[in-house]
């Protein structure tokens, strides 16, 4: 089966619908097979002193205002459904919290994501499992004992999951990144693993896919420099697309394990070797 890619557009479209249809193109160029946004209800999700708090940033003053600015609603949620079906890609949104996973039951949504910040947060998974829909678990900040009870809940939900190994910093250093946890999940765990990278560059991601990731997740920009948290963690259009490329051909490349010679072998066998 083919990796899943999806192409995390989160917040990084600040508030702006065209900036994500722009993102929407680019994840269909790539060949991504699905676009991920991130769902919260603003008044739940943070503290009235977290958002009063001061904050200098394009569209006011104060954290509330921009948490605000980086909301889409049901019409905009409308138009990027409408949009990602014309471009024949799937989307979903990690939601923070049981509102917003409740808010996007009224999409035919294919898949769920549970961001790892959300990993504890068990009324969430609840809410998610109990709709019995494919559900990528990121693992990031989470210890062995987190990830157990996240993953008991899902199977006693008869919910199909996949777990991806995740490094929670934004941009992750490349010496903290520690790929070789994707084997060691797969093998506690008995489930596909996939990747959800933050690092700079797209040489780790070829990486994990080496490694026999199921799916990859990575962020991506119009342009790292754009104003935005996760924008110096994510990747350009350009590099994008050569990241999809490359890891569909190192899928290829991998596969299946088993020590044979094909037809154009045998014959270059026979002219060298004689035999």
């Amino acid at each position: 089966m083919s990796i899943f890619i999806i192409a995390e557009i989160g917040i990084n479209h600040n508030g702006d619908l065209a900036i994500a249809k722009k993102l929407i193109d680019v994840a269909a160029i790539a060949g991504a097979d699905a676009v991920k946004f991130q769902k919260r209800t603003v008044g739940v999700v943070y503290t009235k002193e977290e958002l009063d708090r001061p904050r200098e940033h394009p569209w006011g003053t104060t954290n509330r205002e921009l948490k605000e600015r980086l909301e889409f609603g049901k019409a905009d949620y409308d138009e990027i459904d409408r949009y990602c079906k014309s471009k024949n890609l799937l989307w979903s949104a990690s939601a923070w919290d049981v509102q917003s996973q409740e808010f996007l039951r009224q999409y035919d949504l294919k898949f769920n994501k549970v961001a790892s910040a959300m990993l504890t947060n068990m009324p969430l998974l609840e809410k998610i499992a109990e709709e019995g829909r494919r559900t990528f678990i990121s693992t990031g900040m989470s210890t062995y004992e987190e990830v157990d009870a996240a993953v008991a809940l899902f199977r006693k939900k008869n919910c199909p999951f996949e777990l991806m190994h995740t490094v929670s910093t934004y941009p992750c250093p490349d010496e903290e990144v520690n790929l070789l946890v994707i084997p060691k999940l797969r093998e506690r765990y008995g489930c596909k693993v996939g990747y959800s990278g933050h690092e700079g560059g797209i040489a780790i991601s070829y990486a994990a896919a080496a490694l026999g990731a199921a799916s990859l997740e990575r962020h991506i920009t119009l342009n790292r420099a754009m104003f935005g948290t996760d924008q110096a963690a994510s990747v350009e259009p350009i590099g994008f697309m050569q990241l999809c490329g490359a890891v569909r051909k190192i899928q290829v490349a991998l596969g299946d394990g088993v020590k044979k010679m094909s037809p154009a072998e045998l014959a270059v066998r026979k002219k060298l070797r004689g035999v």
